[in-house]
């Protein structure tokens, strides 16, 4: 398995794979403003980093976005924080590491950019994402949790990192 960045070529792979992942979790009925943000691929990476994951045949398995800091798509706004967003293994790759080797690797950037912390946000019926997120050492953050359009909370998780060794 391989995390890189995203190529142009694959925004359309990985949107299809990221809406299909949080429509299996969230229900068919998911907000079409949500579904039209999940899927832009392009936007996103003009602004941050978008990292793939792909098997040894060249399939994108899974994607996420990683915010290396305060700006555009950060909820936060501390210069020694990182952020992921939009974590999304293919449903036919659930189960095998894949979202842990997209996690290590958004710990690893922020850790070589010197950040004490990288923050997630998740929902409460994605417990897979849970279990994933506390294997990696993150901690539930309530005080950071956040209210979208009245109706939706998303659970904080922090990983404190070891920035001096």
């Amino acid at each position: 398995m391989t995390v890189r960045h995203v190529r142009p070529e694959e925004h359309d792979a990985l949107a299809a794979l990221t809406v299909a992942a949080y429509r299996a979790l969230l229900g068919p009925e998911m907000d079409a403003g949500y579904t039209a943000e999940l899927a832009d691929v392009a936007g996103r990476a003009a602004l941050a980093d978008v990292l793939v994951a792909v098997d040894g045949e060249g399939r994108i398995e899974g994607g996420v976005t990683y915010i290396p800091g305060p700006g555009p798509m950060a909820w936060f706004d501390g210069a020694d924080e990182a952020g992921v967003r939009m974590l999304a293994v293919a449903p036919t790759a659930q189960g095998r590491g894949v979202g842990a080797h997209l996690v290590a690797d958004c710990v690893a950037r922020a850790c070589a950019a010197g950040k004490a912390r990288l923050l997630l946000h998740t929902t409460a019926p994605m417990t897979a994402a849970h279990r994933l997120y506390q294997r990696a050492g993150f901690r539930r953050d309530p005080g950071r949790d956040e209210m979208i359009g009245g109706d939706l909370l998303l659970l904080a998780y922090v990983l404190d990192l070891d920035i001096d060794g």
